[in-house]
């Protein structure tokens, strides 16, 4: 049961053991290159409103002094400012999503790779208590990308603000000078009074953002669909983890998976793109719509002790100053994404590195035999329950066992356990060294994609040639799918249950593996095709090795011999009876 309880709030070493590994990878040099570019562009960006600052107090002033000589001197250096700005500005944000992506890939990419590794991905399934997080490939592909977008967001815009703030502050003091006045028959005199209102005006504008709040935008429909493709290729290794486990299929996964995070990654590069020709408008627009709050700093003016020149280098210090202020609530809802985000990453790692560092208690070994020993097994639930005690057996080569007995009484646990998926209870299961093994859940998983790949399934596709497909096909009575080799779609959707069990056996015998797990893989089909099936196991795959959990009688005289599980009593689970037939 996933425990609903929000985890704590990590503390700043686990914050940092999150961000740290790329910044420390193999890309570190490449990725410092970009940050120290994006700071060095921003601060940049800082210095030439500086400048432009100073420049508004000498336009006024010249315009002010009908000073023309001077008033076209002037507009070259605004032109020469202005241009530099706008391609700064660009690239600014044209790198810092470059780096965004680079950021994002490598960490996902890591991700995955724990996530497959080891079956945690599966673990993290069966029901642990105390687990720290929920959907998994959410945690990959949502609070990732908020992760490593936000972080920078929130970094880059502090250091820009703290510096604008240094820069336009102490500009701000000295200009505005000292507003006096008389008030309850005292005359009053506030020194460096604009950054005064300055504060008040961002303290104002911070209340009522924190009251209305604002919505974070929405991101491109295209880059949303690609987004849900990934994550919906992650939900379905998480719903079919017994599946993909008893497959042996992390390698197909892990390159689907791949493959659909290229698209987020090119349609990432196209988004850059088109934001980058907005920019130029942004920009643009920007310089010339200039708006200055002159209404407080007017008194002074038209009473005669600052210039026009003054006025306009006030109102635009007092705008810079104001908006720096205004960083914190800015970034309110950034900072609160950013927040979730590292506190749902810190409860998958731990969940990620629980599964992986989960005490083996059942050891699964090869062995240069040709037999399939089981010695002193028991099975456990998760909750510390007995389902099995005591088994022990031995399958040599080429024999085929059944295995019987009531529902819940841990056949389909013993296949998990011989798979090497299943870790609680204690004992030893052997294999043979060089013998291939597949198993066939009850509910087939068919990877989304063409039919040729998912026949042949946990193999690459194309491992298997046409002529060898359509007689397995037409084996397993599926001749009507030879001419639908190369199409793609979702399988699981488009088949019935049955097609989809007689599709798994087709993958038994592209695959001829020397010991085949059924765990009741024909449970869906018409008793004669099943008999088909069976007869043809032996058949196909001379000398295989074949367990099979069914309950039709009927299947009792394709196998030499039977496991019968027989309960022992109310919570002392069950035992094996070992019969020939």
């Amino acid at each position: 049961m996933t425990n609903t309880t929000p985890p704590s709030s990590p503390g700043r070493a686990a914050v940092w053991k999150l961000i740290k590994p790329f910044w420390a990878s193999e890309q570190k040099w490449k990725a410092f290159g970009l940050l120290f570019a994006i700071i060095a562009l921003n601060l940049g960006m800082v210095y030439i409103n500086v400048r432009l600052n100073s420049w508004n107090r000498d336009m006024y002033d010249v315009l002010q002094a009908h000073n023309y000589p001077q008033f076209k001197s002037l507009l070259w250096q605004f032109s020469g400012l202005a241009f530099v700005f706008i391609v700064v500005a660009i690239y600014s944000v044209y790198l810092t999503q470059a780096l965004q992506i680079r950021w994002r890939y490598w960490m996902t990419e890591r991700y995955m790779d724990r996530w497959l590794a080891h079956r945690a991905y599966y673990r993290i399934e069966q029901g642990q208590q105390g687990r720290l997080s929920d959907n998994p490939d959410q945690r990959i592909a949502e609070d990732l990308r908020a992760l490593t977008s936000d972080t920078l967001s929130l970094v880059l815009g502090f250091i820009s603000s703290s510096v604008t703030l240094l820069s336009f502050v102490h500009i701000l003091w000295l200009v505005s000078g000292p507003a006096s006045f008389s008030a309850l028959g005292q005359a009053w005199s506030i020194p460096g009074y604009m950054v005064w209102f300055a504060v008040a005006y961002a303290a104002v504008g911070s209340a009522v953002v924190w009251w209305i709040g604002q919505p974070l935008v929405g991101l491109n429909f295209n880059q949303e669909r690609f987004e849900a493709n990934f994550r919906f290729g992650l939900i379905r290794v998480r719903e079919h983890s017994e599946a993909v486990a008893l497959y042996r299929g992390e390698a197909q996964e892990r390159a689907q998976l791949t493959a659909r995070l290229d698209d987020i990654r090119g349609n990432w590069w196209d988004i850059m793109r088109v934001t980058k020709k907005l920019n130029i408008a942004v920009n643009f627009y920007g310089q010339f719509a200039v708006i200055f709050p002159m209404l407080v700093s007017a008194p002074r003016y038209f009473s005669g002790a600052i210039s026009l020149g003054v006025l306009m280098q006030i109102s635009n210090a007092f705008g810079q100053v104001q908006d720096a202020l205004s960083w914190f609530i800015n970034a309110f809802t950034t900072l609160a994404s950013w927040k979730a985000s590292i506190n749902r990453l810190a409860g998958f790692n731990a969940d990620v590195e629980r599964a992986q560092g989960m005490a083996r208690t059942i050891e699964v070994e090869r062995h240069t035999g040709s037999a399939l020993t089981i010695e002193g097994l028991q099975l456990s639930l998760p909750d510390g329950g007995v389902v099995l005690r005591g088994m022990d057996a031995r399958l040599e080569s080429g024999e085929h066992v059944l295995v019987s007995g009531p529902s819940g009484c841990g056949k389909s646990t013993l296949i998990r356990a011989i798979a090497d998926v299943w870790p609680y209870g204690r004992g030893r299961i052997g294999l043979p060294a060089d013998a291939a093994v597949m198993f066939l859940p009850q509910r087939s998983y068919l990877p989304i994609g063409t039919l040729r790949a998912a026949l042949s399934y946990p193999a690459a596709e194309g491992s298997f040639d046409d002529a060898t497909i359509a007689r397995y096909l037409a084996l397993c009575r599926l001749p009507q799918l030879v001419g639908r080799l190369d199409q793609a779609a979702n399988w699981s959707h488009a088949l019935s249950p049955g097609e989809q069990q007689r599709l798994a056996f087709v993958r038994v015998f592209l695959n001829r593996p020397a010991l085949v797990f059924l765990d009741e893989a024909s449970s869906a089909m018409d008793g004669e095709t099943e008999e088909v099936l069976y007869a043809a196991l032996p058949r196909e795959l001379p000398g295989v090795t074949v367990v099979s959990i069914a309950h039709r009688e009927t299947l009792a005289r394709f196998h030499s011999l039977r496991w019968r599980f027989v309960p022992m009593g109310e919570g002392e689970g069950c035992r094996v009876e070992v019969a020939a037939l």
